[in-house]
C-alpha cells in the first residue's frame, strides 16, 4: 500500500527539511511506502532549490511540481490530488503545524474503523491573534448556520483520504475552489482526531488577515447564500450611516429647530437607498463574478517544470545513442506527460 503526501509550499525553504525528517521518523516502523509530492506554489525564495535537491537525493520517493506563479494553495491542493498515486493520501503543510506523529494514529483509526477520512482539528487557537481566532469562530458559525454544507469549527485541510473520496474530489472541476467545504459535501464517512494548536517551526506565514478574511468570503460564497463581501459591507456601513443621520436630524428638529429644513433629511434618505442598492448589487455582483470566471473555462495553475520532467531529461541523455525509434518514443512519452 502506498500513501501520498501532498505538501503545497509557498517560500518554505528552511522548513522542508525539517519536515521530511519529521515525516521519516513518524513512518519508520509502519508498514506501508510512502511518497511526498510537493507543489512550489510560485515561491519567491529558494524553495524550488531545495526542492530539486531533496528529489535528486531520492528521486524514487519526492517529487515535485513547480508553478508559473503563485496560483494559491486551492490550486496546489488540486494540483497535488491530481498527481497522487497512492492508495491513501495525505495533505499536510510544511511548516509542521500538522503533527507528522499523528500519522500513525490516522492510518490505524482508518484501518480499524473501515472509514473514508481522517480529519484533524485544533482544539484550541493558542497563539494565534485574538482577533483572527475571533473572526475564524465566525466564519464557522456563520457557514454552518447558512450553508447545508456543515464543517467543524478547527477543521485543517490535513486529513487521511482514501483513495475512493479522492477520486471524488477530483469529480468536483470547478474553478472557485474551497477544500474544506468540498471535502465536507463529498460525503464519505469521516472521523476527526483534535490536538493542541502548533506555532510554524520556522520561517514566515504568507496568510495575512486580510487574505484569510478573503479566502472565508470566497467559502461562504461558493457553499452558502448568504456572500459576504466589501461591497455589501460598504453598502450596509452606508444604510447604517444614513439611520443614524436621519435620527439625529429628527432629533435636532425637534429639540432645537431646522435652520435647513428638507435638505440633510433629503441627503440622508437619498444614502440610505444608495446604500441598500449598493448591498443588493454587491450580493449579485459577488455570484455573477463567479459565474464569470467559471465560464472562462481557465486552467488551475499552469506548470512551469516538475521532477518528472526531470526524470524524462535524464533519461534521454542515457539513451542518447541509441536509435531513432526509442528517442521518438521517448519523445512521444515526454509530449503525453506534459499535456496530462
Amino acid at each position: 500500500m502506498l500513501l501520498s503526501i501532498i505538501v503545497p509550499c509557498y517560500n518554505e525553504e528552511e522548513t522542508i527539511p525539517l519536515f521530511i525528517e519529521a515525516v521519516e521518523k513518524a513512518l519508520k516502523d509502519q508498514p506501508i511506502k510512502w511518497e511526498y509530492l510537493f507543489i512550489d506554489d510560485g515561491s519567491k525564495d529558494q524553495t524550488l532549490t531545495v526542492l530539486k535537491e531533496v528529489c535528486q537525493k531520492k528521486p524514487d520517493q519526492c517529487h515535485y511540481v513547480a508553478f508559473s506563479r503563485n496560483f494559491g494553495k486551492e490550486a496546489a491542493l488540486y494540483a497535488g490530488l491530481q498527481g497522487a498515486k497512492g492508495d491513501l493520501v495525505t495533505v499536510m503543510d510544511a511548516d509542521l503545524q500538522d503533527p507528522p506523529e499523528l500519522l500513525p494514529e490516522m492510518l490505524a483509526l482508518m484501518e480499524a474503523k473501515k472509514l473514508d477520512c481522517v480529519g484533524t482539528r485544533r482544539k484550541n487557537r493558542v497563539g494565534e491573534p485574538l482577533i483572527r481566532s475571533f473572526f475564524a469562530r465566525l466564519f464557522y458559525r456563520l457557514m454552518n448556520r447558512f450553508s447545508e454544507t456543515q464543517m467543524v469549527d478547527g477543521a485543517r485541510d490535513f486529513r487521511l483520504m482514501s483513495r475512493k473520496m479522492v477520486d471524488a474530489v477530483l469529480e468536483i472541476t470547478e474553478y472557485n475552489r474551497f477544500s474544506k467545504g468540498i471535502f465536507s459535501w463529498v460525503g464519505f464517512e469521516t472521523e476527526y482526531l483534535s490536538y493542541e494548536n502548533r506555532e510554524r517551526i520556522a520561517g514566515q506565514t504568507s496568510w495575512s488577515f486580510w487574505s484569510l478574511l478573503k479566502y472565508s468570503f470566497d467559502g461562504i460564497v461558493n457553499f452558502s447564500e448568504v456572500p459576504l463581501m466589501l461591497a455589501s459591507l460598504i453598502g450596509a456601513v452606508s444604510c447604517i450611516g444614513a439611520g443614524m443621520a436621519l435620527v439625529f436630524i429628527i432629533v435636532r428638529a425637534l429639540l432645537f429647530g431646522d435652520p435647513t429644513s428638507g435638505w440633510p433629511s433629503m441627503v440622508s434618505i437619498f444614502l440610505f437607498v444608495g446604500g441598500l442598492q449598493l448591498l443588493c448589487l454587491g450580493i449579485i455582483g459577488k455570484y455573477i463574478g463567479k459565474i464569470f470566471l467559471e465560464t472562462k473555462h481557465r486552467p488551475h495553475y499552469l506548470v512551469k517544470e516538475s521532477s518528472q520532467c526531470e526524470q524524462l531529461s535524464e533519461k534521454e541523455k542515457l539513451g542518447a545513442g541509441k536509435s531513432p525509434e526509442s528517442s521518438n518514443s521517448k519523445e512521444r512519452l515526454k509530449n503525453s506527460n506534459s499535456q496530462g
